[in-house]
């Protein structure tokens, strides 16, 4: 792996990790709901738009609406609501901590999924993950950072991302990546408008705060971020997943210094132990 790539992939952590402080900000001023559903039929419309008049995708077809359909509602119905839901009740930081989970998750249910034994190195993997956000978690919730059901919300978008990366890497794909991309976002963000709709109380405020934290979240995560990502897996998708492991690093740290979260020894264990897991989990993979 060159410099190149070594500096590109520490820019996608830094993007990637930013996610949960720039909703949490954005929170400000909107409901949840609001924040993601604009940014992902925003995001939606775009990629489409680029699919259609630059890539000259075609439409999908029969069955593969279907395909795309579910695939949005695990993916950004769903994940994008649990995230946003549990991201209101926990520090931005257990909101990078726990995405920084999802392949120890993927991994195991990959297994059952097509019928295998999990190995002991990946349940050893999964309980260090776990057992890190845990003792992360422990002060924050003594100090109302963090509540049960944020952390329940967390383990909900854990478990639907990871459902759904499964059901995409077991669809055989016709179309191109970016219309699949643009096609799920948008079709999730049309799904989660009922959720929307039925979840609303209070008044929101369409402000700068508000327009500065989408413009965050669709450009650099949506866009460059996704790109890189991308980009860093088609080279090497084993030694690109090695960059999520500075994912928690960077979220403790937008969240200490932007919303003055804490950062206690508690948090510098749990994120060591959540490394350690995604390592094994890892180092598992590259052997397979």
């Amino acid at each position: 792996m060159n410099l190149k790539t070594i500096f590109l992939g520490i820019i996608f952590a830094a993007l990637w990790a930013s996610a949960s402080a720039a909703a949490k900000i954005g929170l400000h001023s909107v409901e949840p709901l609001v924040l993601f559903q604009v940014r992902f039929l925003v995001a939606g419309v775009g990629m489409l738009a680029y699919s259609f008049f630059v890539q000259k995708d075609r439409l999908p077809q029969g069955k593969e609406w279907k395909e795309l359909t579910i695939f949005g509602l695990l993916n950004v119905t769903l994940y994008l609501s649990f995230f946003v839901l549990g991201v209101k009740e926990v520090a931005a930081g257990i909101g990078s901590l726990s995405t920084a989970t999802n392949p120890l998750f993927i991994s195991i249910l990959s297994a059952f999924w097509l019928g295998k034994n999990v190995k002991f190195s990946e349940w050893i993997a999964v309980f260090l993950g776990m057992f890190g956000v845990g003792i992360a978690c422990y002060p924050l919730i003594q100090n109302s950072f963090a509540t049960p059901l944020g952390l329940f919300y967390m383990f909900l978008c854990m478990l639907s991302y990871s459902v759904g990366t499964i059901y995409y890497s077991n669809i055989n794909w016709k179309l191109s990546r970016t219309s699949i991309n643009g096609w799920q976002v948008f079709l999730g963000g049309i799904l989660m408008l009922p959720l929307t709709f039925l979840l609303h109380k209070a008044p929101n405020n369409y402000d700068l705060t508000f327009l500065l934290s989408e413009i965050w979240l669709i450009v650099p995560v949506s866009i460059i971020a996704v790109n890189l990502w991308l980009y860093l897996l088609k080279i090497d998708a084993v030694k690109a997943s090695f960059f999520l492991f500075l994912c928690p690093i960077f979220g403790f740290t937008y969240s200490y210094f932007l919303l003055d979260e804490p950062i206690t020894y508690h948090t510098f264990l749990g994120t060591a132990l959540v490394i350690i897991g995604l390592y094994v989990g890892q180092r598992e993979k590259q052997k397979v």
